[in-house]
């Protein structure tokens, strides 16, 4: 077999390990797959062409890894909607009656609120107007919205969300993410949402961060909190292992709906 026959099983091993991994060396794949730095390099670029991953200077990422644009309402509603109601279900096993918590805006963690309701003797405490109007429609748990300033996606952000979370004590805080990354830890493409994360995340006793396997490798404007910091990360069972085994190095529990 001539090597050109051998270059569409290669280059689909080259996606497989940026999916994997988020961002990738030029050398590390060279060792990986016996092939030289230039059998390489010419791999990622034709991979690049064909708008499967993203070159960057010494190696490939995810397409888009870095400073991802933030999709619409809409777009995350739909985005991943049978992961995020599984990942949500197994995040409000963790949440035992009678606590306080503090429960970030997004996509994930409304379904997340959703999977909540029927947990007796809650209290809220929540910058999401969303996820406010879910408990206020279908539970009987106790509810504190902060103020603030409405984001496009009504999380409530600014100096008096900021100002509502400071003498609180929370048993959990659980928020979602844009992106999760091993060395930039948890992201948002929105800084003063991610202000918001940082105030509850200080106010908590444990933390959770949701995110589907997708957002693995993606890198938003600005961290809220570094892995080392996080309790426990819960995802869907398309987590790559390698991601699993590098976030528990990390001291984070993961937690993974293997359904």
């Amino acid at each position: 077999m001539s090597p050109s026959d051998l270059a569409p099983d290669r280059r689909e091993r080259v996606v497989q390990e940026v999916r994997e991994r988020g961002t990738v060396r030029v050398r590390d794949l060279s060792d990986k797959l016996g092939v030289s730095l230039m059998t390489v390099r010419r791999d990622i670029e034709q991979l690049a062409r064909e708008g499967l991953i993203e070159r960057v200077h010494g190696g490939a990422r995810v397409r888009g890894g870095r400073v991802a644009a933030e999709p619409s309402p809409e777009e995350k509603l739909l985005r991943n909607a049978g992961a995020k109601r599984e990942i949500a279900a197994l995040a409000a096993s963790q949440i035992e009656p009678g606590e306080v918590v503090g429960i970030g805006a997004g996509t994930t963690t409304l379904a997340f609120a959703r999977a909540l309701i029927g947990v007796p003797d809650l209290t809220v405490m929540t910058n999401s107007v969303p996820v406010a109007e879910e408990f206020w429609r279908a539970s009987d748990a106790r509810v504190i919205l902060s103020g603030g300033e409405s984001t496009r996606s009504r999380a409530l952000v600014g100096p008096i969300a900021l100002g509502s979370l400071e003498r609180l004590h929370l048993d959990v805080v659980v928020l979602g993410a844009h992106g999760v990354d091993i060395d930039a830890g948890c992201t948002s493409p929105n800084l003063l949402e991610a202000q918001v994360n940082q105030q509850l995340l200080e106010r908590a006793s444990r933390s959770m961060v949701l995110a589907d396997a997708e957002k693995w490798g993606v890198v938003g404007l600005t961290t809220f909190v570094d892995m080392d910091s996080l309790d426990a990360l819960v995802s869907d069972a398309a987590l790559p292992e390698r991601a699993r085994s590098a976030l528990a190095e990390s001291g984070v529990d993961v937690l993974v709906s293997e359904r």
